[in-house]
């Protein structure tokens, strides 16, 4: 037997030895890696305007908000509710129904009114508008203005869109 096969036969051993534990180190690592849950939120909304004038075109930072339904999905409205953001910091007025019929605008403090065909019946459709009459002065021009839509069945955010003023 020469020397040579024997060498060879050794170092063909620790090396399958070193590979087997680097896949069982990386197998390891891979298993008990932090898992991380975010979950990517495709938006069906978009703040579609915002007015800082009256009727009369008379600037008086009016703050009504217009969310546009951009998807094509329908949503059964008194399933949806809405919290807004302004600069980062929650309005304290959380909009517990997006069913124009059910909101009641004294339980709904910052927000005098709702309407539009995405509130009107029981669906919010696509290409349907919600408007948001908030309390004068609520948003300014260059405010950045959030909004979260949630859903009340399974209490999981469904869409996110923000924009500035």
């Amino acid at each position: 037997m020469d020397r040579r096969q024997a060498v060879s036969h050794n170092l063909s051993t620790i090396l399958l030895v070193a590979i087997t534990i680097l896949l069982v180190a990386m197998l390891a690592l891979l298993f008990h890696m932090p898992q991380f849950n975010y979950v990517y939120t495709p938006s069906f909304i978009e703040i579609n305007r915002v007015f800082h004038v009256d009727e009369q075109g008379r600037l008086n930072y009016d703050s009504r908000v217009v969310l546009f339904h951009n998807g094509t999905m329908r949503y059964e409205n008194d399933n949806l509710n809405a919290t807004f953001f302004r600069n980062g910091v929650q309005l304290p007025c959380v909009i517990s129904t997006l069913n124009g019929y059910k909101f009641v605008s004294t339980h709904h403090l910052g927000v005098q009114t709702m309407g539009g065909m995405g509130c009107s019946g029981s669906f919010w459709e696509p290409h349907a508008r919600i408007a948001f009459d908030f309390t004068d002065n609520t948003f300014r021009p260059g405010d950045t203005i959030r909004v979260d839509i949630y859903s009340k069945s399974t209490n999981r955010l469904i869409s996110r869109f923000s924009c500035i003023a």
